[in-house]
């Protein structure tokens, strides 16, 4: 039996309950859950283990990298930008980047970067991973690159890309990069323990992940055996040239191991982000309220960051998603608590978002990456709190 710690605020005890049941019916090996209300941590959990080859237990302050939960991070440091006036979103990308404007990407505006509508998903070229970590490479090859897709006609997820992107205009408009953006204005003043580009002497407290497979591989069984309303998204798994596939190539080579030191001290502002489920908590909590004196944006900002951008058929998951800009809105699949919520998932199961409707902010961070049906973790934790928020 997994030793669940931390605490439960009354009324809040079926969040407890579901996240034991993750560990005892739905494969978690170490991970934590933190809730805040109106501003104040009501659920603070985390328990098993953080390295299953050396047994090392899963504590208080073990760090998780959550994949594409970063983009949340990223794109509030973003919106910050925009409120102090120092980005326009709706301004050509070319005008704080320059080199942007090649290949006629010279009307693109900011917003279709950060929801997705910019048809840069893939490089014509992968980059040498070296050079995509180094950063400049990558941006370089951004610059230059021309558009999958008519800009603004359409929007796929642009899952490896958009953190170049985005942290590029961040770099350029606050002449720091990402990682040291977030660092100075979201983590310092919040607290927070969660980072984009791992300081060597944090590296000793990140968990080390466990990669689970589908029960079954549907990529593997004959077509006229897939489901029906699953053959387009297969196809597109199985064809190499596909934007499902292209979109998470784009370094060479295409795997990425990020449990190595290199990718997490790297600055990956789409998918390297590693830190505390209480801190993805908090800092949605200081989007849509004041914690202990930090409120991170004003609420008319927010109303502008978190307004639906596109919706509908995605080009690259093949199936249908919805943004706004930068942040993921509530799909079927990921309801998060309400019509009103806004965050983002992470690759293998991490969500952290915030519902300023019930004044909820939520985030889940795990060492056991799955996928597709199989996982139902996440899901369970915000029905949970769903339970618990018509109680209270």
């Amino acid at each position: 039996m997994t030793t669940i710690n931390g605490e439960v605020a009354p009324g809040f005890e079926p969040v407890r309950e579901a996240f034991v049941a993750n560990f005892t019916q739905h494969g978690d090996i170490g991970a934590a859950v933190c809730v805040y209300w109106h501003g104040r941590p009501v659920v603070d959990l985390w328990g098993g283990v953080a390295d299953v080859d050396t047994g090392r237990p899963w504590t208080r302050d073990t760090l998780q990298l959550v994949y594409s939960a970063t983009k949340g991070a990223t794109a509030t440091a973003a919106h910050m930008l925009a409120e102090r006036g120092m980005l326009d979103l709706d301004a050509p990308v070319a005008k704080y980047w320059p080199e942007f404007a090649a290949n006629g990407k010279a009307d693109i505006p900011v917003r279709w970067l950060l929801s997705h509508q910019a048809g840069l998903v893939a490089l014509d070229e992968p980059l040498p991973l070296a050079e995509a970590l180094a950063w400049d490479p990558m941006a370089a090859a951004l610059a230059a690159q021309r558009p999958l897709w008519t800009p603004g006609t359409a929007h796929g997820y642009h899952g490896r890309t958009w953190g170049w992107l985005v942290g590029e205009v961040i770099r350029r408009v606050s002449g720091r990069s990402p990682g040291r953006f977030f660092a100075d204005e979201i983590a310092g003043p919040l607290g927070l323990d969660f980072f984009i580009g791992l300081p060597a002497g944090e590296r000793n407290r990140v968990s080390r992940m466990a990669y689970q497979r589908p029960a079954v591989d549907l990529t593997t069984v004959a077509a006229e055996l897939v489901p029906e309303e699953l053959r387009e998204q297969v196809a597109a798994w199985r064809d190499p040239n596909s934007f499902s596939n292209r979109a998470f190539a784009v370094t060479d080579p295409a795997a990425i191991d990020f449990d190595s030191p290199e990718v997490q001290a790297a600055e990956l502002p789409s998918s390297n982000g590693i830190g505390t489920a209480r801190a993805l908590a908090r800092m949605y909590a200081a989007l849509i309220g004041e914690v202990d004196g930090v409120r991170l944006l004003a609420p008319e900002t927010l109303a502008s960051a978190t307004e639906e951008q596109a919706s509908g058929k995605d080009q690259v998951l093949v199936f249908p998603s919805r943004f706004s800009s930068g942040y993921m809105l509530p799909a079927e699949g990921n309801l998060m608590t309400g019509p009103n919520a806004f965050g983002h998932t992470g690759r293998g199961g991490s969500l952290s978002f915030a519902d300023p409707r019930h004044g909820v902010a939520f985030g889940y961070a795990m060492n056991n990456i799955m996928s597709g049906a199989d996982d139902v973790r996440a899901a369970a934790l915000t029905e949970a709190l769903r339970r618990a928020l018509v109680r209270s």
